[in-house]
């Protein structure tokens, strides 16, 4: 049987990574630093994955098992003969987790100087394989030839994964709610061995315009349907009651559409209007699942990040720009962001958002133009105008 060492047992390291694999013949070995969970993997050896849309279904994952990331000379053993590595830990956790591949690595070489072992990066990150081979080098001995013997291969991850309630985890710790797509779309050039023969892997050849088809198709519209339906009823909780109003529903489209637009004119061989258009009615479609119950709050969470330089909506008008394409959809989502306060089923905004609020918005929004989204105030005199007009828009329409 064959292993993947997946480091992270969350989300989506369990419904998504450690479903496809484990399901298509692999061992799955998890490793995380949650001490019940990996206890829990290690006594029962399977967990359930329920998936929540029309019919729910419930999906046994078995053959697998944990380590302690705790556990380092255990989990660079792990690394070093396995046939496959995969990382879905969190952007955060990375730095934790990078020296114990690259120790890994070096003892794999130790062993076989020929082995090469390809890494598959399901973590929610621009240019992920161009950060794991920076922090790898700096690990690894002089000799080591990293770009020969291993595959860095970046992903986009579509799967949608709720948050789950306190009582849905006490009932069974290892249970992790999602929906059915399990389409994992990945580099199909960076892989050293050939492609894994696993259900729902789809290799693509041009990685870089389907990371940004995630980015500013899913993420974009996340973020445009969770910052609308916040201001429009402050008392929907789920994004199917904001999806469900025709006009937050069309709005959120047209906004999808216009980053389409853009997507077209930055990767005319990869995409066409149909393609897009086609995706973006899957996804609202997707979006509208009631028993998924995908929150406002977890969706328009982070504001610092999510509103930042090189993300979903920023990044969008910056590109739009380059391309002279109208943003001004994308534009007023921007700026119903700034005015994002949910909170989760306890009544409680995120920290970082409370730190937007309290260190950048109340100075005002040409600070958060400057100093949250990386805009440039000469050089982008049109975008802070048309902000302060939709800013003043919104105060007024919904009496803030």
């Amino acid at each position: 049987m064959k292993k993947l060492i997946l480091f992270g047992a969350g989300k989506i390291g369990r419904s998504f990574i450690g479903q496809l694999f484990s399901l298509s013949g692999y061992e799955v070995v998890f490793v995380d630093i949650l001490e019940p969970i990996i206890e829990a993997l290690n006594k029962r050896g399977f967990y359930n994955v329920v998936i929540k849309g029309d019919k729910e279904e419930i999906i046994k994952v078995t053959n697998v098992r944990g380590i302690l990331a705790s556990d380092k000379e255990k989990v660079i053993e792990e690394v070093s003969t396995s046939d496959m590595v995969a990382s879905a830990v969190g952007n955060n956790a990375l730095p934790y987790i990078i020296p114990l591949i690259a120790g890994g690595l070096i003892k794999r070489f130790s062993k076989d100087r020929n082995l090469p072992l390809d890494i598959i990066i399901a973590e929610n990150m621009r240019d992920a394989a161009e950060y794991f081979e920076k922090e790898i080098v700096k690990i690894v001995e002089n000799d080591y030839p990293l770009k020969k013997l291993v595959g860095l291969v970046e992903t986009s991850i579509g799967k949608m994964v709720p948050i789950m309630s306190k009582k849905d985890i006490d009932e069974d710790i290892l249970q992790i709610f999602a929906e059915s797509y399990n389409n994992l779309i990945l580099d199909k050039k960076a892989f050293k061995n050939p492609i894994p023969n696993v259900k729902g892997l789809s290799p693509k050849d041009n990685m870089k315009a389907w990371v940004d088809r995630k980015l500013f198709i899913h993420n974009l519209g996340h973020a445009t349907i969770s910052y609308m339906g916040y201001l429009y009823d402050k008392k929907f909780v789920y994004l199917y009651e904001a999806l469900a109003i025709r006009e937050l529903y069309n709005q959120t489209k047209e906004t999808m559409m216009q980053a389409s637009e853009i997507l077209m004119k930055e990767y005319p061989s990869e995409f066409t209007s149909k393609d897009l258009e086609d995706h973006i009615d899957d996804l609202l479609k997707r979006f509208l699942n009631k028993a998924l119950g995908d929150t406002i709050y977890r969706v328009g969470k982070d504001l610092l990040r999510k509103l930042g330089p090189e993300d979903r909506l920023v990044g969008a008008i910056k590109k739009g720009l380059t391309h002279n394409i109208n943003i001004d959809k994308i534009i007023y989502a921007l700026v119903c962001g700034f005015y994002f306060r949910a909170t989760d089923e306890s009544g409680t905004m995120f920290d970082r958002d409370i730190e937007f609020v309290a260190k950048y918005f109340k100075n005002s929004i040409e600070y958060v133009l400057v100093n949250v989204c990386g805009f440039d105030k000469s050089k982008h005199k049109d975008i802070f105008e048309k902000c302060k007009k939709y800013s003043e828009k919104i105060k007024i329409l919904y009496k803030i």
